[in-house]
């Protein structure tokens, strides 16, 4: 833009506009009977109406030319140079962009000059014969542009471009007010955005700045496809995507391509309360004042019962970009819209694009896409991950790191998922788990196979049928470390966990388990998380045979919940105490099994060593008696070293013997067994005792 030229010529059209006013005035003055009466505007003189009530005088449809229209035919000239030369003035951009002829340039100019001269106000208000009215009116116009009132039929090509289907008022350049009135004394307005677009300001106006979003360019196979969509002459294109897609962001690159000013929508900015259409027809405003094209989604936030601002967008007359991850539907549209299905970004895609993010200033060496492969994130979130590690390095007053730009990945997560499950911060290590060796290779290959997922499906093996996410089910008594070990993966892989809740989830009424299920797991493609469903039995138990009206609801859950766990693209992780309740369909679809079985002598003894810390016990546990004699998973020899830890500070001693026995017992009895003489053996008095307030720990 050359700001400059844009407003030498806007100025100058408009002293073509006061030319005409000038001359408009003095004819009036030339019969009006009394123009100096001071109370002119307010009142009706009997000589006024005795004018009004005169003949017509024959004109033709235009006042013969004058001064003016030289000048108007001069600028014009002027201005084709100006656009020759490479400048561009906005107030011909602006008529080019919603297709407005030289008609409407008039009386938008009209209708624009009481905004930019004070003057003309006083001079309008004379004309209107009413000093409060200081704008033109529809009749104002028609006269100043050298239509005559009193032959309005010989009018009507101009009156025409007032209607509301016409260019300047179905585009949102020229406001039509006071609809009561009758139409030729309507007053007309331009709307402050329009008027600081013609005087450089390129912000976009309040009402509609917070959900215009700007999504950083890329580089892929999917711009191309979308650019050469556009360049075939489809004005709407749907682009389909899966969660983790780039359909906005394509839309962007492949508009910028096309040379053309791409504005983004951002439908879950919206709130729900806000008039829809009327901001949807501002952002078109805005899309075509730019010069560019629309890109706007998520579509699917619209698509059940918002199908009016659907149809709204496809009617606008500028290039359309449409993104959602469900099917077009044809009566969206009058217009057929070129469907497109956007590609995942490749392993490539994503290392431009956080090294453009991070804008030089990435660890050095490091490889980015492979440290945040685990994670699924759209190029926004990259960007704002890149901006997030940025600051975490600059308050720690140390280079960028791989774990601050993990960290800014993760902390891209959304927020609505805790409110329908439980998060928790992964703690647990390796260290911290007591497995046979060959479970633990299990639970690593698990890991290995969430994190390379993307790259598999997509660079060797040309994509799946089911989704891109990995679930496993983790079978074993309770306690033998199923919950711990969901933590140590989903802490492996960077990523946050989130624990169903079942109270959330299971509801009495048919239906509405799925309906809660659906809702978390829609949140949960949202977000880079691990979703852990603990006694997943509970919702994912074996169909039955069909008895009644329950069992028929019942079964129709669990087949639901057998496609919906399948399409998910994330990790899910589901935890039973019995595998042979979990039904044998589940099996087939997960792509893990992983059974922990209650744990052997050795591995007590390592669980006890585990859950011992140094400096908490004394040096002379008989760890050996313990492992050998009860036989308790880690779930449970953990509760008994904190309960004995408990015992012990209130001694402000060491945990003893005595207070690990004196737990046990309380364990046992927790879990209904009998404490006896053969299984405590030599400790077997402790218990005894402690009933008497004896707990010596030697």
């Amino acid at each position: 833009m050359s700001p400059a030229e844009s407003a030498a010529y806007l100025q100058a059209r408009l002293e073509v506009v006061e030319a005409r006013v000038r001359f408009l005035v003095d004819t009036r003055r030339g019969v009006d009977p009394n123009p100096d009466d001071a109370f002119r505007g307010l009142y009706v003189s009997d000589d006024q109406v005795d004018l009004m009530l005169a003949p017509a005088v024959p004109a033709g449809d235009r006042a013969p030319a004058g001064p003016e229209d030289t000048r108007r035919l001069e600028l014009e000239a002027w201005a084709d140079e100006q656009e020759a030369g490479g400048r561009e003035l906005r107030l011909r951009a602006l008529c080019r962009n919603f297709g407005l002829d030289g008609w409407d340039l008039e009386i938008l100019l009209i209708a624009l000059a009481p905004d930019l001269d004070p003057r003309f106000e006083r001079l309008y208000g004379y004309l209107n014969d009413d000093v409060s009215r200081r704008r033109a009116t529809i009749g104002l116009a028609l006269e100043l542009c050298g239509l005559s009132l009193r032959s309005t039929l010989e009018a009507s090509e101009v009156l025409g471009r007032v209607h509301p289907g016409a260019a300047l008022v179905a585009g949102g350049l020229l406001l039509v007010e006071e609809t009561d009135r009758p139409l030729l004394t309507r007053p007309l307005r331009v709307p402050d955005r329009v008027i600081a677009h013609l005087l450089g300001d390129d912000r976009p106006h309040p009402s509609i700045a917070d959900f215009l979003v700007s999504h950083p360019p890329v580089r892929s196979a999917g711009v191309d496809l979308v650019y050469l969509g556009l360049g075939s002459g489809a004005r709407i294109i749907y682009v389909r995507e899966s969660a983790a897609a780039t359909g906005l962001s394509l839309g962007t690159s492949a508009l910028q391509q096309a040379g053309l000013n791409p504005v983004g929508i951002d439908f879950s900015l919206i709130e729900p309360a806000r008039d829809l259409p009327e901001l949807l027809q501002a952002a078109i405003r805005e899309a075509r004042l730019a010069g560019g094209g629309l890109v706007a989604g998520p579509l699917d936030l619209l698509a059940n019962d918002r199908v009016a601002a659907i149809r709204l967008l496809c009617a606008a007359d500028c290039p359309v970009v449409l993104v959602g991850s469900r099917s077009w539907d044809p009566t969206w549209s009058s217009q057929v819209a070129l469907v497109i299905d956007a590609p995942l970004p490749t392993y490539e895609d994503r290392e431009l694009l956080w090294r453009a993010s991070l804008n030089g200033h990435g660890p050095e060496g490091a490889d980015l896409a492979r440290a945040t492969q685990q994670f699924r994130l759209t190029p926004e979130q990259v960007r704002r991950a890149a901006r997030f590690a940025l600051l975490k390095a600059a308050a720690s007053g140390t280079g960028i790191t791989v774990q601050d730009v993990q960290a800014g990945a993760r902390a891209q997560n959304a927020g609505a998922l805790e409110r329908l499950t439980r998060r928790v911060e992964p703690r647990a290590s390796w260290e911290d788990l007591v497995l046979p060796a060959d479970t633990v290779t299990q639970l690593w290959e698990l890991t290995h196979r969430a994190r390379l997922s993307d790259r598999v499906l997509q660079r060797w093996t040309g994509g799946s049928a089911k989704g891109r996410g990995v679930s496993a089910l983790f079978a074993g008594d309770s306690g033998t470390g199923k919950t711990m070990s969901a933590e140590i993966v989903a802490k492996e892989l960077g990523l946050d966990l989130y624990v169903i809740d079942l109270s959330t989830v299971i509801d009495k009424y048919i239906g509405e388990t799925e309906k809660n299920l659906e809702r978390i797991f829609v949140e949960a493609d949202r977000v880079n998380a691990v979703l852990l469903f603990d006694e997943a039995d509970a919702i994912f138990g074996k169909r039955s045979e069909v008895q009644d009206a329950h069992d028929r609801y019942a079964n129709v859950e669990t087949a639901y919940l057998l496609q919906r766990i399948e399409r998910f693209d994330g990790l899910a992780i589901l935890t039973t105490n019995l595998r042979s309740n979990v039904d044998e369909a589940f099996t087939r679809r997960l792509d893990a099994i992983i059974d922990f079985p209650s744990p052997e002598q050795d591995d007590r003894r390592r669980l006890w060593e585990v859950h011992l810390r140094r400096g908490m016990a004394a040096e002379d546990l008989d760890l050996d008696f313990l492992s050998r004699a009860f036989k308790l998973s880690g779930g449970n020899i953990a509760n008994i070293v904190l309960s004995a830890a408990f015992l012990a500070a209130q001694e402000e001693i060491e945990v003893g013997m005595a207070h690990l026995i004196r737990a046990t017992e309380r364990e046992y009895r927790k879990l209904g067994h009998l404490c006896v003489p053969e299984e405590f053996g030599p400790y077997y008095p402790l218990i005894a005792r402690a009933g008497n307030g004896s707990t010596s720990s030697r």
